[in-house]
């Protein structure tokens, strides 16, 4: 089958020397900060141990399978793919500092070295993790070496929606670093963990910061600012939540996303952060009907599936730019929400939606072994349409029978709501997508709520409903809709996938996957109005309070994105799409 490279609009203003230079955690920032993206050494072996020799070079943090890598090999499950770097020269041991090395994500195994000495080992493939390497430092020539194994969809770990044969919904693996390799230095005392929660009707916000290595007690300061508003100053101890007043305090919401700035000082670190003034919650409109409340108001969530995959990047954006292109075009063509599908970005797309204003609903990144496609993709979507629940029980089919997978999924999930609960734009938290590794959902859906008690579950998107959760969640690609209201929201979480080739701006020439073809632009805005107006304007009356169209780019076969995979061309007419989306409320 023939696939053409794509290029996306920015992969020619890439700096080698400069690349993802942002700092990667808007969060937590320090005054302290060295990039390590760029030119590394690479090498592919079959043996474990570190190679004599390197391959050649690879840009870091796009993964070898990445045309943008300079490599553009696939690593197999059965390999081991080695880096190395020097660090650069003011990276050296200093009286009163550590060093803190961070990697934002390297999926799947990842084996850090400084020196030659272990530094730990990392599994899960979406996840950041950091280490202190103070203690390996030498006063010159320190040596990075990271080892990789990435075993794909051939083990439990999660995977999102790589394939190492792609093809239809499933797409390129990718594996190695992926985000952006950093350092930091710190004193010996310093901020480890921030937790920042509006509580929206008392006018205030929760702050409970930690020590790094769990010292309670330790005397901090705020101070809160934000435009024509004096500083507001506080003070609280680690370990202990610290309540400050807002004064006339203004709401966030994706039409006014106002963003107060916040700095924090705990001895001799200081770090700038930001929060929001926002609720979500489910409550029953005038006619007693759920509805997802936004700040004490129903509000209608229209979004778009995004599975955030780039032709020459895969997994990686080429740069802040294309991440905004995204989020900013899905704003202007009208949509309020973007459904992140399966997969966990770089803070810095959060931090976008934030300042931008757009509604999340994040994915837990799915796992397990092989999914029996005619149980959860065949089956389950007669099920659906003759209205049948099954059970989620029967974890061989749903590819979910290890233990260790099973303890390893609950624990990513844990950690994703802690690493991304400081970002207003999410609002709703989605457990399992149309069974893939689903078990014992009703207890994943009580850990989520007591991780974050502020937001909404979407318990299972698609089939395999299990009655617990926020949320009723629709995948409707084929059969007629008509909402009934019931005691939870109901949102059509996934339909459309209408899909339109254009030549030039596909992989592929003859392989085209979506839901219904069409030809021309005209007859895909013409379709995709009609869905609108036939499938979702009418069920909104009825109780449907959110939709999710699929999808916000093309992917590899899959052409049936608003926008091409290069994100060269608009698929449909944008003044139609933003026209209509303007009927979409209550």
């Amino acid at each position: 089958m023939n696939m053409k490279q794509l290029m996306t609009k920015w992969a020619d203003n890439i700096n080698e020397k400069n690349v993802l230079g942002e700092y990667p955690r808007p969060l937590m920032r320090r005054k302290s900060y060295v990039n390590l993206n760029g030119i590394w050494k690479y090498a592919i072996r079959e043996t474990k141990g570190f190679p004599k020799k390197m391959d050649g070079d690879i840009l870091v943090p796009f993964s070898p399978e990445a045309v943008l890598s300079g490599v553009n090999r696939q690593l197999k499950p059965e390999e081991y793919l080695w880096y190395k770097r020097r660090l650069p020269d003011e990276v050296k041991p200093e009286k009163g500092s550590r060093w803190i090395l961070h990697f934002g994500a390297v999926d799947q195994c990842a084996v850090v070295y400084i020196n030659g000495k272990k530094q730990g080992k990392h599994v899960g493939g979406y996840l950041p993790f950091s280490y202190d390497i103070t203690e390996a430092l030498k006063e010159e020539k320190n040596l990075l070496t990271v080892k990789v194994i990435d075993y794909s969809e051939t083990c439990y770990y999660s995977r999102g929606k790589q394939k190492l044969k792609n093809g239809g919904m499933f797409y390129t693996a990718q594996s190695g670093i992926w985000q952006t390799v950093w350092i930091e230095k710190v004193p010996e005392c310093y901020i480890g963990h921030l937790k920042i929660t509006p509580l929206y009707d008392q006018s205030s916000i929760m702050i409970q910061m930690e020590e790094e290595h769990g010292i309670k007690d330790i005397d901090y300061e705020v101070t809160i600012t934000a435009r024509k508003m004096w500083p507001v100053k506080a003070s609280g101890k680690t370990g202990k939540p610290c309540v400050i007043m807002i004064p006339h305090m203004r709401s966030w919401s994706p039409e006014d996303p106002f963003l107060y700035d916040l700095h924090m000082r705990m001895g001799e670190d200081s770090v700038e952060s930001y929060f929001a003034m926002r609720k979500v919650e489910v409550k029953n409109d005038k006619e007693g009907i759920p509805r997802i409340f936004l700040n004490n108001e129903p509000y209608f969530e229209k979004g778009v599936l995004d599975q955030g995959y780039w032709p020459d990047g895969l997994y990686t954006p080429p740069c802040d730019e294309a991440m905004i292109y995204d989020i900013q075009k899905m704003k202007d063509l009208g949509f309020n929400m973007i459904r992140k599908h399966i997969k966990i970005e770089s803070q810095r797309w959060y931090y976008h939606c934030d300042r931008i204003g757009m509604l999340v609903w994040q994915d837990m990144v799915n796992g397990g072994r092989d999914y029996k496609s005619w149980y959860v993709t065949y089956m389950a979507t007669a099920m659906e349409g003759m209205h049948i629940r099954a059970k989620d029980t029967r974890i061989h089919l749903m590819g979910r029978q290890d233990p260790a997978g099973q303890r390893q999924f609950e624990k990513e999930m844990k950690e994703t709501v802690r690493l991304l609960y400081n970002h207003p734009s999410i609002v709703t938290w989605v457990i399992f997508n149309e069974g893939w590794g689903q078990f014992q959902t009703k207890k994943m859906t009580d850990i989520v709520r007591a991780e974050d008690p502020y937001r909404l579950t979407d318990s299972a998107s698609g089939w395999f409903d299990q009655g617990c959760g926020d949320i009723r969640s629709i995948h409707d690609y084929f059969f007629p809709l008509h909402v009934t209201p019931e005691k939870r929201v109901t949102a059509l979480t996934e339909f459309g996938g209408y899909s339109l080739q254009i030549p030039k701006h596909s992989m592929y020439e003859k392989k085209v996957y979506g839901y219904k073809k069409f030809k021309r632009k005209r007859e895909l805005t013409a379709g995709y109005e009609k869905l609108i107006k036939k499938l979702i304007i009418p069920n909104i009356s009825r109780g449907l309070s959110a939709t999710v169209y699929t999808q916000l780019s093309d992917i590899e076969e899959e052409v049936n994105g608003i926008i091409s995979y290069d994100r060269k061309i608009v698929k449909m007419d944008e003044k139609t799409v933003k026209k209509l989306n303007e009927k979409l409320h209550f």
